[in-house]
């Protein structure tokens, strides 16, 4: 099974300073990667692309592309009090989403049976005019998009199992039958939403699912809620191509989660969607790195799902 990673080095040129969301995350997940010999010559190592103001469009308004660049380009460093940027957030920002666009391309070409982007910044609190929660555009939504149009995925569906809710990704399918958004998070919790009533609007109603989790949910009864989830959602909607809002600050210990997961429930969890996607979606299954913020265990957990990818 041939398992594509996309990454590229700029992603570290995205500096935040003394933030959670900081270039570190990313050297412990590839340090950890490259520790296993075995893993890191197995996969398929793709360099990006930057995401066209097109693609990112069909999801977000053209005036927060234009505020993004103009708030790099004039040195301001927060979009908001969580959102740090810099000079170059913004060119960085359009890698990490076109980084998703060919984990797409890799999976629907057949060069590989799944793909994990690891990127930053993360996407997925980002609105289809709001910069928020860390991110700026929203990578897998963006992905979503991009499937569609480009491959004729008729159903999309993403799972998101970071412990905050991705209201962005939310807002922006919420009427729309064609995505499917599910997610576990932890609630209530930043940003406040994803109550279990949350469910779509007009064709969209239905396509929604959240699962809220109370702090300190046991990890037996976290990964028993996701994968009757999974049953439940093929049934309805049997998927295209599964997307993964991969974040991994739902682990036990992450000093911005109150969650209980452990790395064998990652491994797990990835390989019932992977079984889902077999079924469904000729295997295809794209990850892509949200949240994760304690540093001396997100290489390992990381590494462990990415193992589970490669089968």
């Amino acid at each position: 099974m041939t398992t594509a990673l996309v990454y590229d080095p700029a992603f570290l040129e995205h500096d935040t300073r003394h933030h959670p969301e900081n270039p570190d995350r990313l050297r412990v997940i590839v340090s950890a990667l490259q520790q296993d010999e075995r893993l890191w010559t197995k996969l398929q190592h793709l360099t990006p692309r930057p995401v066209s103001d097109e693609d990112i469009m069909r999801c977000q308004s053209f005036r927060l592309i234009e505020q993004v660049r103009d708030l790099c380009e004039t040195g301001v460093p927060f979009v908001d009090l969580d959102t740090a940027i810099c000079s170059k957030s913004f060119d960085v920002a359009k890698l990490a989403a076109g980084a998703a666009l060919v984990a797409v391309d890799q999976v629907f070409n057949g060069e590989a049976h799944n793909a994990i982007a690891l990127v930053r910044p993360p996407g997925h609190h980002a609105t289809s005019n709001r910069a928020m929660g860390f991110c700026l555009f929203n990578n897998v939504a963006i992905a979503a998009r991009y499937a569609q149009v480009h491959y004729g995925a008729d159903r999309v569906l993403i799972i998101d199992w970071d412990v905050h809710h991705g209201n962005g990704t939310q807002e922006i399918f919420y009427r729309d039958p064609s995505v499917y958004y599910f997610s576990t998070h932890q609630y209530p919790y930043y940003p406040g939403t994803g109550a279990a009533n949350e469910r779509g609007l007009d064709k969209g109603e239905g396509t929604t699912l959240n699962i809220p989790m109370g702090a300190g949910t046991s990890r037996s009864a976290h990964v028993e809620a996701f994968l009757e989830a999974l049953k439940s959602i093929e049934k309805r909607f049997p998927p295209d191509l599964i997307i993964v809002s991969a974040g991994f600050d739902s682990r036990r210990g992450d000093p911005l989660g109150g969650l209980m997961l452990e790395d064998d429930d990652f491994a797990q969890m990835t390989k019932r969607v992977m079984d889902m996607a077999e079924r469904d979606g000729g295997g295809r299954v794209i990850s892509v790195l949200e949240g994760g913020y304690n540093l001396d265990t997100l290489g390992e957990t990381v590494r462990t799902h990415v193992e589970a990818l490669s089968g």
